[in-house]
């Protein structure tokens, strides 16, 4: 008994000096998905992916993540779907607002000082997404515009982002910006070629990240409005 008793207040005594249990706040999750988007002379093309998952685990294989701002301005957003949701949300009322009190539609321009505002006012707790522009400005020229989590922004003339940025990034750099390249001829992109470029492009991307694949759906915007088309990507 004194043996037992012996054990018991050895048991408590090293219970108390154990490390306490730690419970850790997750706000945020990794859903996945890339963007890329490309300015042509009248026109823009973004295309996105349609897998959402998480982890090793696919939650959906048909989401689309951009969205028609304006029969002119596309918003692409991946990452963690419910700032993604958020995000969009608090957009759309921004743009009605907009529209019943100047009675038109925001220019491709002041959406992207816009969305930079929107991130900014949240930089203590940004929204976990990345986003990206496409559309025509005021001059019918295409635009895209490239985010960081907190609103700075950026108009480039093509960028890549999300799960596979980094795969994708150097093969724009490679075929669309000439990088270190010498006596190189750029030939104007055409809408083909560019819609061409992006499905290729997302092709390559499906086979190295498992967090992009099933579809992509690409859009092109022009003065004619936005014309989609989706093309088949991996399925595992």
């Amino acid at each position: 008994y004194n043996e037992y008793k012996s054990y018991l207040s050895m048991a408590v005594l090293l219970d108390n000096h154990a490390e306490p249990t730690k419970h850790r706040f997750q706000p945020y999750a990794m859903n996945g998905g890339s963007i890329v988007a490309i300015a042509g002379e009248d026109f823009s093309v973004i295309g996105c992916d349609t897998r959402l998952s998480e982890g090793y685990s696919i939650l959906s294989r048909d989401v689309t993540k951009t969205r028609s701002l304006t029969r002119k301005c596309l918003l692409g957003c991946v990452g963690f779907h419910g700032d993604v949701l958020t995000l969009t949300k608090m957009l759309d009322a921004k743009m009605k607002q907009y529209k019943h009190t100047h009675s038109k539609d925001m220019s491709c321009e002041a959406i992207a000082q816009m969305l930079s505002s929107t991130l900014y006012y949240r930089r203590f707790f940004p929204y976990y997404t990345y986003n990206m522009i496409a559309g025509i400005d005021n001059e019918g020229k295409g635009c895209v515009y490239s985010y960081d989590p907190v609103g700075s922004y950026e108009r480039e003339n093509y960028r890549a982002a999300g799960s596979a940025s980094a795969i994708i990034q150097p093969l724009l750099d490679n075929q669309i910006g000439y990088k270190n390249q010498s006596n190189v001829d750029p030939t104007p992109l055409t809408r083909d070629r560019a819609r061409a470029m992006v499905a290729d492009i997302f092709a390559a991307a499906s086979e190295r990240d498992i967090y992009t694949g099933d579809e992509v759906e690409i859009s092109i915007i022009d003065s004619n409005g936005i014309d989609t088309k989706r093309y088949k990507l991996r399925s595992d």
